[in-house]
């Protein structure tokens, strides 16, 4: 094979080794896999799917079956009242502003529990950008952020107080571009506890992006009243070219399909262009996509930790994401871990990532994603801005076998480095 995937030894000691220790971790994560299968096929038949239901329509999408059903075999699987299920959500950033224009309103105050968001949602909100672009604080929406505390769990305590006069509670559920820990579902449900316990009619809003199936049961289940995601990344299985989803309360997601359209018409119009069809695939594979997603990241976090590298979370430690975080330490083997990764991939592995100024951050930042649906994170893919602390963002994996050798490939570009080779 002209020395492809042609390992030195110890690498591949190390690989066995680190794929030894998560044999435990596998057997879990397989577990969920089978709990979250059951759920979204019970959707499906509760719904019943058809093959009419695989039929795009054109125009303006009057009566599309399958556009209505996906909503449903939605809501189902995710547990709540209704979802509003869409080709036309460029991306999770798309279908979380929807959703935050759809609810919210001049003089509402927003408040976001996990820090500040992922770096997209700046200019949306406001707190970056240019005035008079339209943002929620051009409309006369106040913003406000509580930290998380030390260990990385929700301030409760300040969380109740800000909740008084709040409308909407934001949590963002996957780290972003931090290394702190995700929020786990369990915890997401103590803190609708708290705070429905002070003001009732505050809306507890998710971003479930990277978090969908890698638990039993999604935010909804424990009380949220609306979350969004995107397609391309958990939800859509690696199947589904495009789209977002944004799913809860049936009045919230209403307000919300006003937003994606308008006043009046909302969920009633909007073709599918025949997108049904790998939207409900994308949908049905998901379980399994996530499932192997996580092996491979407990694989990259425990191979990287034998190397002696930081890696968060721990190989060891329960996931709310499909995350890891592997700090190394400067720019070179930042870069050198994502050529790794495209060397890997399936789709351009001829190509060379370089940092650049991506539109939506304030620093540049270096993607590896060799994929077959552009820039969805679902497929083995890594990304980081060029800044301290240097970490690298890895995430996906259609395949656990393919995506091994994607890391080990990131792993031998480091190795090469710090062995002066």
């Amino acid at each position: 094979m002209n020395g492809i995937f042609d390992f030195p030894q110890n690498l591949i000691d190390l690989a066995n080794k680190a794929e030894n220790d998560a044999n435990g971790e596998f057997g879990r994560i397989d577990t969920i896999l089978e709990s979250c299968t059951q759920r979204v096929l019970r959707s499906f038949v509760k719904n019943r799917v058809s093959e009419a239901c695989l039929v795009g329509s054109t125009g303006y999408g009057y009566g599309d079956m399958g556009r209505d059903v996906i909503d449903n075999v939605f809501a189902d699987a995710f547990e709540c009242e209704d979802a509003l299920v869409r080709h036309n959500f460029v991306s999770g950033t798309h279908s979380l502003s929807t959703a935050l224009f759809g609810v919210l309103r001049p003089g509402d105050v927003m408040v976001s529990v996990t820090g500040e968001p992922y770096d997209t949602l700046g200019e949306v909100i406001g707190i970056r950008g240019n005035q008079g672009d339209g943002s929620l604080k051009d409309f006369g929406v106040k913003y406000d952020q509580i930290e998380l505390l030390p260990d990385g769990s929700l301030d409760i305590q300040a969380i109740r107080k800000a909740a008084v006069s709040a409308k909407m509670i934001y949590v963002q559920r996957s780290r972003g571009y931090s290394l702190r820990k995700s929020i786990s579902c369990e915890e997401i449900g103590e803190l609708v506890k708290a705070v429905k316990a002070v003001n009732p009619d505050v809306i507890v809003m998710v971003d479930n992006c990277y978090g969908e199936f890698v638990e039993e049961h999604e935010p909804t289940f424990y009380g949220a009243d609306l979350m969004a995601g995107s397609l391309i990344k958990n939800a859509g299985g690696g199947i589904a070219r495009t789209g977002g989803y944004i799913a809860g309360r049936k009045d919230l997601v209403e307000l919300c399909s006003y937003r994606l359209t308008c006043i009046g018409m909302g969920k009633e119009v909007g073709c599918t262009l025949g997108e049904n069809r790998e939207m409900l695939l994308g949908f049905f594979y998901a379980p399994q996509t996530v499932a192997n997603a996580v092996k491979s990241a407990v694989f990259a976090s425990r191979l990287f930790t034998l190397m002696g590298y930081d890696c968060i979370p721990d190989s060891n430690e329960i996931r709310s994401d499909i995350i890891t975080a592997i700090k190394l330490g400067n720019a070179e083997l930042l870069c050198a871990f994502c050529k790794g990764i495209q060397f890997g991939s399936p789709v351009d592995s001829f190509v060379t990532p370089e940092p650049w100024d991506m539109p939506g951050y304030d620093s540049k930042v270096i993607m590896a994603a060799g994929a077959f649906t552009g820039g969805a994170s679902i497929e083995l893919s890594a990304d980081a801005p060029l800044r301290e602390p240097f970490a690298v963002w890895m995430q996906g994996g259609l395949t656990y076998h393919s995506a091994k050798l994607g890391i080990m490939n990131a792993a031998n570009e480091v190795l090469k480095l710090t062995n002066g080779k």
